[in-house]
């Protein structure tokens, strides 16, 4: 039977998780609503295109799950809520995990950004009433700037976020609103110039930086598990494509730790648009008595960032493909693997517990 002091027949929770932190909160959610008798419906937002849209009654109450990438959701996230259709005064939450780490004792919160504010105001439009925004500080996996955490560690921060999730989940069935991520909200707008810069380059950048090594057996794992389905196969070797999302779904599926960060490739790729490419370009307009007339407003001097940003991922593409094309000799790709941090045992990866 349903709990006497909740206000909800039904809870629907729709989720995207690349490792697993989301998924495992959203379970934590259901699992607890269970208990209190609720009806509750987990949908997995992978697989798009296929999803159906139930029908949404006053007595449902609608959860979005998901990570934060670059100071706000993944893309394949803020698109299913924008095409979540129009409801009716609906009662909503939104819970993001973010890349919470550990120092001693110490538990350090990641940044939300855009991962509540832009979500919220377009449930917002939707008709949702927003009872929940909850900043969940699981674990960081982000295998491009350090390795996974230790066992321990991740094991220690799962422990006080499942009380978090716990005390959230209380307030929700009882229809008590609660906010939580607008404590950050000062931090969070100061992020919007970066959040919005990783979303438009980015994350094409670090799409680039994946690469899979001679290690590889062509299992295809790594293609079969990509949520995005951002991974093919060029000159047989999988191929990461714009559309990844960085959610290192793949690089925790491969048995064979083929897939690497390739840290000297985007170190060589970054200086050479710096100190290179942009000079040349700046050289190139003086030489055509343009660039003095860039910095005489501010519409100019935008325009100038984005060509700037443009070929900025534009010559990271190209690089990607002559690297992808070069992996096929041995001395390229141990080059890679060697310089690569991830190649080293050390350089952990991340392994979400099943809680």
């Amino acid at each position: 039977m349903k709990q006497t002091n909740s206000k909800y027949d039904k809870i629907i929770i729709y989720y995207f998780s690349g490792t697993g932190n989301a998924k495992n909160a959203s379970l934590w959610i259901a699992n607890l609503a269970r208990e209190n008798g609720i009806e509750t419906k987990l949908i997995n937002i992978d697989k798009i295109e296929a999803i159906e849209y139930p029908d949404l009654k006053s007595n449902t109450l609608v959860g979005f799950c998901s990570p934060t990438h670059g100071f706000n959701l993944p893309p394949i996230t803020l698109e299913f809520i924008y095409r979540f259709p129009k409801v009716k005064k609906l009662d909503a939450f939104i819970l993001n995990t973010r890349a919470g780490l550990k120092l001693s004792q110490l538990f350090i919160p990641g940044l939300s950004g855009l991962a509540q504010i832009l979500p919220a105001l377009l449930l917002r439009l939707k008709g949702f009433n927003i009872l929940g925004m909850q900043p969940l500080d699981l674990p960081s996996n982000w295998l491009f700037l350090h390795p996974g955490l230790k066992e321990k560690v991740v094991h220690s921060i799962y422990q006080r976020c499942h009380k978090i999730v716990s005390k959230f989940t209380s307030r929700l069935l009882s229809g008590k609103k609660t906010y939580r991520a607008l404590l950050s909200l000062p931090i969070d707008i100061a992020l919007l110039p970066i959040a919005i810069a990783y979303y438009f380059i980015g994350r094409f950048f670090l799409a680039k930086t994946l690469i899979a090594t001679h290690s590889c057996n062509l299992c295809n794992k790594c293609i079969e598990k990509c949520p995005v389905q951002a991974i093919r196969l060029v000159q047989k070797r999988p191929f990461w494509t714009y559309k990844c999302e960085s959610c290192m779904r793949c690089v925790n599926k491969c048995n064979q730790r083929a897939i690497e960060t390739a840290h000297s490739f985007a170190t060589v790729v970054l200086i050479l648009t710096s100190l290179v490419i942009s000079p040349l370009l700046i050289a190139l307009l003086q030489y055509l008595s343009l660039w003095e007339h860039i910095h005489q407003n501010l519409f100019s001097r935008s325009l100038w960032s984005v060509i700037d940003a443009l070929v900025f991922i534009l010559f990271t593409f190209i690089s990607y493909g002559i690297l992808h094309f070069l992996m096929k000799y041995k001395w390229v790709n141990l080059t890679i693997s060697y310089t690569s941090l991830s190649f080293y045992k050390f350089w952990r990866r991340y392994k979400a517990p099943k809680y």
